[in-house]
C-alpha cells in the first residue's frame, strides 16, 4: 500500500535568492488581499459573487508585463494557487455558516501571517537537477538533504520561517512500512500530571519544554517591548523571538514523533509501536 506524504527540507538560499523569495511571497500576499478585497467590493456595491474562475481569468492580464512588471516575474502556478486559497477560505466560511457554526469571514493576511506560496505541479515550475532544487523565475537554491526523498514529487511549497527558507514535498505513492504487530493490547490514558500512563502501569512524564523555556521567552519579549515600533532593532528582537518559539514548537514536534525523546529508552517499544 502506497500513502502521500510531505517532506520537508531546510533551504540554502544566496542573499540574492533570499531577495526575490521576499518578494514573491509580498507580492502573494498582496494578490491575496486583492483578490478578497474585490470579492467584499463585488457583493457590497453589487450584490455579485466572484468566483474563483472569473479571479482566475484575470491572470493573463495581472502578468502583463507593461502593466505589472513585479507579477509577470513570478510563475504563474504560484499565483493561481493564492487564488485558490482564497477560494478554499470562502468555501470553509460558507460550510461553517451552513452547520450552524461561527463563521469566521476570511480576513486579510499581514506580513506576518502569510509564510508560504506553492507550485501546484512538480516539474512545471519547480524540479530537481544533481541535488539542487530549481525554482522558476528564482534559480537554483542549495538543499540540504537531511533524509532521502521517496515517492513521487506532486507539489512543491516554499515557506519562511524564523530560522529561514524551507521547501516541503508533497509526495505520492510513497511505500506504507506498518511496524510489525506484537500480539498485545493495552490502553492509554492521557493526564496533566503525567503525558500519558499505560494499562500495564507503564508512566511517560511530560517534559513540559514550554515550562522550562518561559525565563527565556520573557527575556524575550522584554527586549521587544524595550525597542522602538518601526526599528531595525525592533525587528531584530522581534525575529530573536519568534525563533525562540520556534525552538519550543520544535521540542514539542520532537517528543511525538519518538524523536531523541528521554522517555523512549523507558518505555517498551513493542508495546507503544502498537499503540501509535
Amino acid at each position: 500500500m502506497s500513502v502521500r506524504k510531505s517532506y520537508k527540507y531546510k533551504l540554502k538560499p544566496t542573499l540574492d535568492q533570499i531577495r526575490v523569495l521576499d518578494e514573491t511571497l509580498w507580492r502573494c500576499r498582496d494578490l491575496y488581499n486583492a483578490g478578497l478585497e474585490q470579492r467584499i467590493w463585488a457583493y457590497r456595491k453589487c450584490a455579485l459573487s466572484v468566483t474563483h474562475a472569473q479571479q482566475e481569468a484575470e491572470l493573463p492580464s495581472i502578468r502583463d508585463k507593461d502593466a505589472f512588471p513585479d507579477y509577470a516575474a513570478i510563475h504563474s502556478q504560484v499565483l493561481q494557487d493564492v487564488l485558490s486559497r482564497l477560494d478554499k477560505a470562502y468555501q470553509a466560511f460558507f460550510r461553517r455558516v451552513k452547520a450552524g457554526q461561527t463563521p469566521g469571514f476570511p480576513r486579510f493576511q499581514a506580513r506576518t501571517r502569510y509564510h508560504s506560496f506553492t507550485y501546484k505541479q512538480f516539474g512545471n515550475g519547480a524540479h530537481l537537477d544533481h541535488g539542487f532544487l530549481v525554482l522558476s523565475k528564482i534559480g537554483r537554491v542549495a538543499v540540504r538533504w537531511s533524509r532521502p526523498l521517496e515517492g513521487t514529487p506532486k507539489t512543491v511549497t516554499i515557506s519562511r520561517e524564523p530560522d529561514g527558507w524551507y521547501v516541503i514535498f508533497s509526495c505520492a505513492e510513497v511505500a506504507e512500512q506498518p511496524l510489525p504487530l506484537t500480539g498485545k493490547e493495552t490502553g492509554i490514558d492521557v493526564g496533566l500530571k503525567v503525558f500519558l500512563i499505560t494499562a500495564d502501569g507503564d508512566m511517560v512524564a511530560n517534559p513540559r519544554h514550554y515550562r522550562k523555556s518561559e525565563r527565556a521567552l520573557k527575556k524575550a519579549n522584554q527586549r521587544v517591548s524595550r525597542r522602538k515600533k518601526g526599528s531595525k532593532r525592533r525587528q531584530k528582537a522581534v525575529a530573536h523571538c519568534a525563533r525562540k518559539h520556534h525552538h519550543v514548537q520544535r521540542q514539542r514536534s520532537d517528543f511525538l514523533t519518538r524523536r531523541r525523546s528521554p522517555w523512549c529508552a523507558r518505555t517498551t517499544p513493542s508495546t507503544w509501536r502498537r499503540c501509535s
